[in-house]
């Protein structure tokens, strides 16, 4: 575990690194060209700087032990971290909409050349970002959400770029409106997608991938089992599930041969790795007393 949050910290360094250095040439290439495009990228960009430092900084959080106050650690952290940049890219969005509806309806002069260019650059710096940053078994939310950040990003560059292209051979500037638009649907897009999952967590709701009723139904099939109840299922982090339920039992099997079976269900075939569960004892009725 602590290699694999090491190699992670690493990539997400190194994306940051390259992220930070051509935010800056972004924004001041989308300045000198005129392109709204540009600069939503740019500012999108950005928010991928601070998208990164949260995860940078959820993942050494995360990695700190419990403590008697926060007995589950502080794993967390990065739920919050995520739902703070997806929260942020929606405001980018709100501003690129803006800014490009009022030059759809008087479009001003652009640099399709630099634009063109720049957005190349970035479109490469883009895709190797992404590639550092690609999910991997047992990556967070707040890496994901990084993620998204950058691949959302390298279709806006591809946008950009398009945009650009058509400028050059037609002379239409609205195309970079359009294009910033378009950039602006895919933040949003990404935006949605971490903040119903982070709120999902948060609540915490049952995991999406897990059936509630086929779980309780397998639970209750363990020989020795007569029913469960108080059942809750939910998400401590991506990749890591917990339950707690009260489980009836008819005294025909020992109880922790029943335990066992349930662990084993859970985890083999649901993936829940937390499990705690109450065993209670069926009372049988006692027979009705007879009076003359």
């Amino acid at each position: 575990m602590h290699s694999h949050r090491h190699d992670d910290s690493g990539r997400l360094r190194l994306a940051l690194v390259l992220t930070a250095s051509f935010f800056s040439v972004e924004l001041v290439g989308g300045w000198l060209a005129n392109s709204l495009a540009l600069l939503s990228d740019a500012a999108h960009m950005f928010t991928d700087v601070v998208a990164l430092s949260l995860a940078l900084l959820a993942l050494w959080i995360a990695g700190r032990p419990p403590s008697e106050s926060k007995t589950f650690g502080y794993t967390r952290a990065e739920i919050l971290a995520a739902l703070v940049n997806a929260l942020a890219l929606c405001l980018v969005v709100f501003w690129i909409a803006r800014e490009a509806y009022g030059r759809l309806s008087a479009p001003p002069a652009v640099n399709s050349g630099l634009m063109t260019t720049v957005a190349a650059v970035g479109l490469a710096v883009n895709a190797v970002c992404a590639w550092l940053l690609r999910p991997r078994q047992g990556s967070g939310l707040g890496q994901r959400a990084a993620f998204l950040h950058v691949l959302s990003d390298l279709l806006g560059s591809v946008g950009a770029i398009t945009a650009g292209i058509v400028i050059l051979a037609t002379g239409w500037y609205e195309a970079d409106a359009v294009a910033a638009f378009f950039i602006g649907m895919l933040v949003l897009a990404g935006a949605w997608g971490v903040i119903r999952e982070a709120v999902d967590i948060l609540m915490e709701s049952v995991p999406s991938h897990i059936d509630l009723e086929r779980l309780r139904a397998e639970l209750e099939a363990i020989p020795g089992t007569e029913r469960l109840h108080d059942l809750h299922v939910w998400t401590l982090t991506p990749g890591h599930y917990a339950l707690s339920a009260h489980a009836v039992i008819d005294g025909s099997v020992d109880g922790e041969d029943i335990l066992g079976q349930m662990r084993t269900v859970l985890a083999a075939r649901f993936g829940i790795d937390h499990v705690t569960i109450q065993l209670e004892q069926a009372v049988p009725c006692e027979p009705r007393s007879v009076h003359a």
